[in-house]
Formats: structure tokens, C-alpha cells, sequence
């Protein structure tokens, strides 16, 4: 391999685990999902790594190095499409856990200038695709979540209740909307009891699909009353972490008729 003196760097944060991150580099169906169909990759010392990009250009290259859940290291080339050749620049790609779930370093080096350059804004553009395919296959049951968290707001039994919550929230989950400031499972659960009794027979529902966005997901809702009529409505977001549970609710609601 020539001399790589060109650098690009990036770092960005993945709403994910490693482990769960890792797999799209070493599982073959998972890589073309952010690469593009029929992209396959070897992940082992001298495996292949082919990128059928959605264009119809193709990228070649090589594994060198892998550490499982942390590192992995391929050539890169086109073997059509722009003159970059197979073999002639190396990427490395690097994860390292953090709170919001893992920080990837992409550091790819080359031999000349310009195709550093130009490969800028296609790696800005390809690991925002990469969290996103990445989060939804993480964040795949977020609107079972999001029903079991309306659910807990119709459950007057309070040991239920708190297990609801405790399988589908952090610990310090934290919950605000016009009428709620509350910080932790307990303190959440003792207000929806308070909830109950101040509005007895209100039930939340989820109304519509669930929208997501790398662990952020909107939820439209209305709160229906003991006859069924409609009393509110609203959208609530949810801020899941990287363990799949529910970390912040922000409910907003709509202006209520006049």
C-alpha cells in the first residue's frame, strides 16, 4: 500500500450499544442495509469487502483487522465509478462506549488530496444513514414501549404499575408535560395514582403510528374519558436509551377547544 499522508476524520454518536453497533460490520445482510443491496463483507483478516453503492458504483477492499465490538479496518477502492483504486486508501473504523450509547471514529486516509475531499461529504451523509438503520433495528419495538407506558396511566393497581415501568423505563426516568415535573420510577408512578384519582376512568391511547429517529420517537395520543369521549389530545416524545428503555417523556398537548 502507497503511503496514506491525507486524513478524514469524523466522529459521531450512535444511539445504540457497541455490541449492537458492531454487527452491521461483520453481518453481511446488516452491512448492505446502510451500504446497498448486494453489498457483502468478510469480516476476518483477508476477507473481502464489497460496496454496491445505490448508484450502481462499486467499492472493493480488504479486511485487515478486527476486534470484536471495537475495531475493524478494510481497504477501500472503486472498481468503478471515480479513480479511486482498489487497495488504495484504508479505513478505520473505531467504537468506544459512552452514555448515549457509542461514539464511532471514522478515520479514513488516502494517498492523494482530492479524493480525501471529495469524500467528505459521502461519509457525512453515509453514517447519518448508518445510525439510523442502525436505530431502527434497535428501537424496532418502540411502539410496544410507547403503549405500555399509555397503558400504566390506565393501571390502578399500584404493584403493576410499577413493574410496567420498571421493564420499560430507566430507573431516572424523567417526565414533564403542563402538569408534571418528576424525576425516577417511583416518583413517576406515585403521580399517576394521583392521576387516577383526580381524573378516575381517563385513559391514554396511542393514535396512530409511531414516528422514530435514532431513539427519538413522537407519539401522537388522546386521553378518553370513562364514557369514551375524547377529553385531550396530544403528542408525547420519547427519548429512548441505548439499553431500549425509556429514558425522557415530554408530553405536549393540543389547545383544548373553546
Amino acid at each position: 500500500m502507497p503511503e496514506l499522508p491525507y486524513r478524514l476524520d469524523r466522529t459521531v454518536v450512535i444511539h445504540a450499544k457497541p455490541e449492537a453497533v458492531f454487527r452491521f460490520f461483520t453481518d453481511s445482510a446488516r452491512w448492505a442495509s446502510w451500504w446497498g443491496a448486494g453489498s457483502t463483507i468478510d469480516a476476518q483478516p483477508g476477507g473481502r469487502v464489497y460496496i454496491r453503492h445505490a448508484n450502481g458504483v462499486e467499492s472493493l477492499g480488504e479486511v485487515l483487522e478486527v476486534r470484536d465490538g471495537e475495531r475493524i479496518v478494510f481497504t477501500y477502492g472503486f472498481a468503478t465509478g471515480k479513480p479511486v483504486p482498489p487497495g488504495s486508501s484504508r479505513v478505520t473504523i473505531r467504537l468506544e462506549p459512552e452514555e448515549r450509547g457509542t461514539l464511532l471514529h471514522l478515520l479514513h486516509e488516502f494517498a492523494e488530496a482530492g479524493p480525501c475531499e471529495e469524500h467528505v461529504q459521502g461519509w457525512r451523509f453515509q453514517l447519518s444513514l448508518f445510525a439510523n438503520v442502525v436505530a431502527n433495528e434497535v428501537y424496532a419495538d418502540a411502539a410496544g414501549a410507547v403503549d405500555a407506558w399509555f397503558g400504566a396511566w390506565g393501571d390502578a393497581d399500584e404493584g403493576k404499575r410499577g413493574e410496567t415501568l420498571a421493564r420499560i423505563a430507566a430507573p431516572k426516568i424523567q417526565f414533564q408535560d403542563r402538569f408534571s415535573l418528576l424525576d425516577g420510577v417511583a416518583d413517576l408512578s406515585a403521580h399517576i395514582g394521583a392521576a387516577q384519582r383526580f381524573m378516575p376512568g381517563i385513559e391514554l391511547r396511542r393514535k396512530g403510528d409511531v414516528r422514530q429517529c435514532q431513539g427519538t420517537v413522537l407519539a401522537d395520543w388522546i386521553a378518553a374519558g370513562a364514557d369514551g369521549k375524547e377529553r385531550m389530545s396530544g403528542t408525547s416524545v420519547f427519548v429512548f436509551r441505548p439499553d431500549g428503555r425509556i429514558g425522557s417523556v415530554t408530553g405536549v398537548t393540543n389547545p383544548l377547544p373553546r
